[in-house]
């Protein structure tokens, strides 16, 4: 029904600068200022990651250079004090790697970047091997599509999908992200679900529903006075003008 929806290639660094396991920590330090990122992966000599060195793995060789840890890093911090004493990309990185394969989609990225708090995410292929590296202002370039794609996209996918052969247009409007739905339609039921897709489609901020049904017919019968009840079907199928059966 909708567009392919742009996954993790179409938007990742494809310039991935990595290190070795073996790589001193020095040169950790010195690849990051000349690269100016806050954590690098760490892979085999297949290129496959093996973990993930960041600046926060770095510090605890800063925070207890000078004194010993008290009994209480000693006890919560034992990660951190064998960090302190670390020499290479090996004993320096977090495991395993929280990576994203470079076919999913840019929200299941956006939930494993949320979910693990992570700012940048290793892209690997179907056997692990490093192809990118995909950061959060990546996953924000949807956000950059033009107005009137969108609207032409929620036209194609979602209205034609939802009310094909309807009688009255569905207007579709689209201003800075936010999708406005104008019209009438037969079935009411649906209008949750074509809010639902709305704001699946790729780049939308919000959606503005404003989709009413069917206009109320007129009464049939012009000599009834107003407020008359209408006729109603009966369990054996006779009517009458007040609902009991004649």
């Amino acid at each position: 029904m909708h567009g392919t929806p742009h996954t993790v290639t179409d938007v990742m660094t494809r310039t991935v600068v990595a290190v070795a396991r073996d790589t001193v920590f020095k040169d950790i330090v010195k690849a990051m200022a000349k690269w100016r990122v806050s954590a690098l992966p760490v892979v085999d000599g297949d290129h496959r990651v093996l973990g993930v060195v960041s600046e926060a793995d770095l510090l605890p060789k800063e925070e207890f250079r000078d004194g010993d840890p008290d009994r209480y890093a000693r006890l919560r911090r034992l990660s951190d004090l064998a960090r302190a004493g670390a020499r290479t990309a090996e004993e320096l990185m977090t495991v395993p790697a929280v990576t994203v394969r470079a076919d999913e989609t840019l929200a299941r990225a956006a939930r494993t970047m949320a979910r693990t708090r992570a700012k940048r995410l290793p892209v690997v292929g179907a056997e692990g091997v490093l192809e990118g590296i995909v950061s959060r202002s990546d996953l924000l370039k949807v956000f950059l599509r033009d107005d009137e794609e969108i609207a032409k996209e929620v036209r194609d996918h979602v209205v034609a999908f939802l009310f094909p052969d309807h009688e009255e247009p569905i207007r579709v409007m689209v201003h800075d992200g936010v999708v406005t739905l104008t019209g009438r339609v037969r079935d009411t039921s649906i209008v949750p679900v074509a809010a639902r897709l709305v704001r699946a489609v790729e780049g939308v901020v919000d959606v503005d529903c404003a989709l009413l049904g069917a206009p109320r017919r007129p009464d049939l019968d012009p000599d009834l006075p107003e407020g008359t009840p209408t006729a109603h079907a009966t369990v054996d199928g006779a009517l009458s003008s007040d609902g009991r059966s004649s």
